[in-house]
């Protein structure tokens, strides 16, 4: 094998190192710094770039512990210029995101914290809630992340009723607004009562608000309502007055004022232990506290600068707001890296002066303190948290006799009425913590399962072979084991995974051969096929006497083999014993620790019977949790297990339980308004929504379309002759 030399690293070369020093311009940009491997260590940026490489390499400097073990990795220096600071602390920004450097403060995506959401990319902008900030729509504008989700959804609902907005995705009538437009809850966007024009800057009305701007906003609807009273428009006058006692009553709801009321200013302060770091930012706006914001930032071993993470979170949430809600001074609880840049970069964005201090003494002091003061009570929280998800998952190894922890549990649960719009659920807990982003709706396909029939075991053992299907005949961790017992031994490709998608997940590639001059092949089958699974295990062992075992090359830079795949060259004896899955290759893909059904003993032996008849019942445990007294149920017991239903254990089951249960409910809800909204129209083969919009605006109801003969059929626009035959056809077969 022939492996390519490290490069030596930059202190171990002073030559090599000055050589490269002043190869840098001393010009604005970004710098990169890479170790032997080509592996990206930090990312930079500084208004003179050489100025800036050079101070980590002074001896007269000291460095902190992190950055000096990063120093003393550093092979290689890379640099990009850019026109102005502005520029390079976008670029800075922009890399971070994308490689992710080890020694960078890495901002945590939260997903408990909301946001607020103003499409402007569309013509009539909604706004709305959510926990998922996606970027990929340039003008829609993100505020957050709240901290007081309570405080937020009371804020959005009293606007919503200060100013008329959209309520429905979609018209409720097709030729008339509905009940909303009459009370004055909506200005009729279904049917264009309201201009584009006119709607966005309602909306922009509303966005002043999360701006902190909640004054500037009186003080201008103040004027309007003069204005209109001057006009003798007094019912124009009446409702502006009401806005304006609605956005005095939520100003009210702020918890802090503070004696100096014509300054705009964040506050923003950490508190921090080994792993994590929560960060706090205020933003106080005319002596008001208007929004309280929340990040997490992973801290890395060695620790870090607690000024790098207030730099990092002030860098990344500025580059996100508008020109006017960067307010004229910042308030940091620790002296940042480079406050002089991030200073210039805001100044430039504003317009204006922007200052960053870190108070000394009296109020602004005072501020901070309760700032870092609400930082520790939320880590301590989320400390609680993970504590007591870590508790839970323990006691439930315990009760379960488990080998190891669960840390992906599946829970599955049915919903229908007597039969009709069946639907069953699959939610996911990782770590005791919900992960919605593997939860899965199912309708149910079994034709016995009708109105008025229902089979809840039949149900749950289609969904567990729909949800299993790929490991069938596999299974996790099942070894295929190929033993050919030669001295000089070619080993063929191994085709039999190639386009099989019942090659599951979590798998390992074992090759052990033991032969005597034996040339290992490379193992191309892996290559570009995307249905052999993360970890797969085919094991070749040949027994043989002296083995040299290569490298394997094939999956470097492969991204279709995948993670967590191990393709393993061990000489093996007679007697193979078959490795289990360890741990990590289960978190590595969808493959659960443990599966929970609702139900009693029936469910859970249509789901064993299930798993049995697929061969993978003795390789994932599963149980039932019944609801009359939370008792667990295992496989071929007639009785529960003795257990408490108030212990951290149970507890957890019957969260995964109630979530399976209200991920059923709502998706079963769902499919009944789908079923109750559909119309005879859509069972007629290509007659699509235009279309059917189309003959409803001519007959203006079905009878009518029922009575209508062909000839008049075909006269409604878009409605050909052979349409017009189908449509006929159907309602005279």
């Amino acid at each position: 094998m022939i492996s390519s030399a490290k490069v030596t690293p930059l202190v171990n070369n002073p030559d090599r190192l000055e050589r490269r020093l002043k190869e840098i311009p001393t010009e604005p940009g970004v710098y990169l710094m890479r170790d032997g491997s080509d592996r990206i260590l930090y990312i930079g940026k500084s208004k003179k770039l050489r100025s800036r490489v050079r101070s980590y390499f002074r001896n007269t400097q000291p460095l902190s512990p992190r950055i000096a073990m990063m120093v003393r990795q550093v092979a290689e220096i890379e640099f990009i210029v850019t026109d102005t600071e502005a520029e390079a602390l976008a670029l800075e920004a922009n890399l971070v995101k994308q490689h992710q450097p080890y020694f960078n403060v890495l901002l945590k995506d939260d997903k408990k914290y909301p946001y607020i959401c103003i499409t402007w990319s569309e013509d009539y902008p909604r706004i709305f809630i959510t926990r998922k900030r996606n970027l990929r729509k340039e003008k829609d504008r993100y505020y957050g992340p709240y901290v007081d989700v309570g405080l937020l959804r009371s804020t959005l609902h009293l606007l919503k009723q200060i100013f008329p907005q959209r309520q429905r995705p979609r018209p409720l009538f097709k030729d008339r607004p509905c009940l909303n437009y009459d009370i004055g809850r909506c200005p009729g966007v279904c049917q264009q009562l309201v201009s584009p024009q006119e709607y966005r800057q309602m909306v922009q009305k509303m966005a002043m608000v999360f701006q902190g701007r909640t004054g500037e906003l009186i003080d201008i609807l103040s004027k309007n309502m003069e204005q209109a009273a001057e006009s003798l428009n007094f019912e124009l006058a009446a409702k502006i007055r009401d806005q304006i006692k609605g956005l005095n009553a939520l100003s009210a709801d702020q918890k802090v004022a503070l004696p100096d009321d014509t300054v705009s200013r964040d506050a923003i302060a950490l508190s921090a232990d080994a792993h994590h770091a929560c960060i706090q930012l205020f933003q106080i706006r005319a002596g008001r506290l208007v929004g309280r914001l929340g990040f997490f930032a992973e801290v890395p071993s060695g620790g870090i600068e607690l000024g790098a993470i207030l730099q990092r979170v002030l860098e990344d949430h500025y580059q996100t707001v508008d020109a006017v809600e960067i307010p004229s001074e910042i308030l940091v609880q620790h002296e940042l890296t480079d406050t002089e840049l991030l200073a210039e970069w805001l100044s430039e964005r504003k317009g204006r002066k922007v200052t960053i201090i870190v108070p000394q003494r009296q109020t602004k002091a005072e501020l901070i303190e309760m700032v870092e003061r609400n930082a520790k009570y939320e880590l301590e929280r989320t400390q609680k948290f993970a504590d007591r998800n870590s508790q839970a998952m323990q006691d439930l190894a315990a009760i379960l006799d488990l080998p190891d922890l669960p840390h992906r549990i599946e829970g599955y649960d049915i919903s229908h009425i007597q039969g009709a719009n069946p639907v069953a659920s699959q939610v996911v807990f990782i770590n005791g913590t919900p992960a919605k982003q593997h939860y899965r709706h199912y309708k149910i396909k079994n034709p016995t399962v009708t109105i008025g029939h229902s089979d809840d075991f039949a149900s749950l053992a289609e969904v567990i072979r729909r949800r299993f299907r790929k490991y069938k005949d596999v299974g996790a961790g099942l070894t295929d084991t190929i033993s050919p017992q030669t001295d000089n031994l070619t080993k063929p490709a191994l085709s039999n995974h190639q386009g099989n998608p019942d090659v599951g997940a979590g798998l390992t590639d074992t090759i052990s051969p033991q032969t005597d001059n034996l040339t290992k092949p490379a193992l191309p089958n892996h290559q570009g096929n995307p249905d052999v699974g993360a970890g797969l295990t085919d094991t070749i062992s040949s027994q043989t006497d002296n083995l040299t075992k290569p490298a394997l090359p094939n999956h470097q830079g492969n991204p279709d083999v995948g993670a967590g795949l191990t393709d393993t060259i061990s000489p093996q004896t007679d007697n193979l014993t078959k490795p289990a899955l360890s741990r990590e290759q289960k978190i590595s893909n969808d493959f659960p620790d443990l599966i929970m059904i609702d139900g009693g003993k029936g469910q859970l032996s249509a789901v064993v019977a299930v798993l049995q008849d697929m061969n993978l019942l003795d390789k994932v445990r599963v149980v039932s949790l019944a609801k009359q007294r939370e008792e667990i149920f295992l496989p071929g017991e007639s009785f529960p297990l003795p257990t408490d239903a108030e212990q951290p254990g149970v507890q957890l089951l019957r969260r995964l339980r109630d979530e399976a249960h209200r991920f059923a409910v709502s998706f079963h809800r769902q499919q009944r308004s789908d079923t109750l909204r559909r119309s005879r129209l859509d069972e007629i083969s290509g007659l699509g929504f235009a279309r059917q919009k189309q003959l409803l605006a001519h007959f203006r109801s079905i009878d009518y379309i029922r009575e209508a003969s062909v000839q008049q059929l075909a006269e409604v626009p878009g409605i050909g002759s052979r349409l017009a035959e189908d449509i006929y056809t159907y309602f005279h077969p």
